[in-house]
């Protein structure tokens, strides 16, 4: 089967770039296959701590391959979700470098990572409603909760595509970088992340996943239930007496 996510090692992060360029990377079912095996890189290997998933040729992902839809049908990986990203539950950070047009599935995998850099001339948009479908996949249920509401409905049952800039103005992307430098700042942010302890990483994830949406005294315990291994960790010994001795921590992941 041709390579059309390619993976490279920077350090401690996996860099994983959709690379179907003449399809404007639009997804189809090897492409989540091949993106949910090197998510599963990322969640196995112990030398990695993050990840960054990019798109070749100037563009992120148009999304799932119409195309291929009706022999394929949407390209989910068992109960992971499109591409193994957008159902998961992922313990390490994943970071999106996005350029061009990140629509569909696309923006549906920028909405599943952690944090989103983009390029000046980025396109985010869920046309989904324009071809009689719905964002199931994520875009309907988490851009609500990363745009105010009535700029999420509209971007919604419009399908019209929001800028860079309209994204930086209400929070939903991280940085907006000269176009073409989008995945060096991410991998910036990547390697900053990795430098930290990989248990805490996964904790704040969890909590994530686990309590968000509560409130009150029900997110406390649920928190509480997933952070009280960290402090009798050999990690959290680490990090205080390598703050004492005015050094880089050694993390051990335990």
């Amino acid at each position: 089967m041709k390579k059309l996510v390619t993976t490279t090692v920077e350090g401690a992060v996996l860099v994983m770039t959709i690379d179907r360029a003449e399809a404007r990377n639009a997804v189809n079912r090897a492409v989540s296959q091949q993106l949910a095996e090197a998510l599963g890189r990322l969640e196995n290997d112990d030398a990695l701590a993050a990840g960054v998933i990019t798109g070749a040729g100037g563009n992120f992902s148009a999304g799932m391959d119409l195309k291929a839809f009706p022999i394929e049908g949407i390209p989910l990986v068992g109960d992971r979700g499109f591409c193994g990203l957008t159902r998961a539950q992922l313990r390490k950070p994943v970071v999106a470098a996005v350029e061009g047009w990140a629509l569909g599935g696309g923006f549906e995998i920028a909405l599943a990572c952690d944090l989103i850099v983009c390029g000046e001339s980025a396109r985010f948009g869920l046309p989904e409603v324009t071809r009689g479908l719905v964002p199931a996949e994520g875009g309907a249920l988490r851009l609500p909760q990363r745009l105010p509401y009535h700029i999420a409905m509209e971007t919604l049952l419009t399908g019209a595509p929001i800028t860079a800039a309209t994204a930086a103005r209400f929070g939903l992307v991280n940085r907006v970088v000269t176009d073409g430098e989008s995945l060096l700042a991410a991998l910036d942010l990547a390697h900053r992340i990795a430098r930290n302890a990989p248990m805490a990483l996964a904790a704040l994830k969890q909590v994530q996943q686990v309590c968000g949406g509560m409130d009150g005294p029900a997110a406390f315990a649920e928190q509480d239930v997933i952070v009280a291994p960290l402090p009798a960790s050999r990690d959290a010994e680490e990090g205080a007496r390598a703050f004492a001795e005015q050094r880089p921590p050694v993390w051990r992941g335990q």
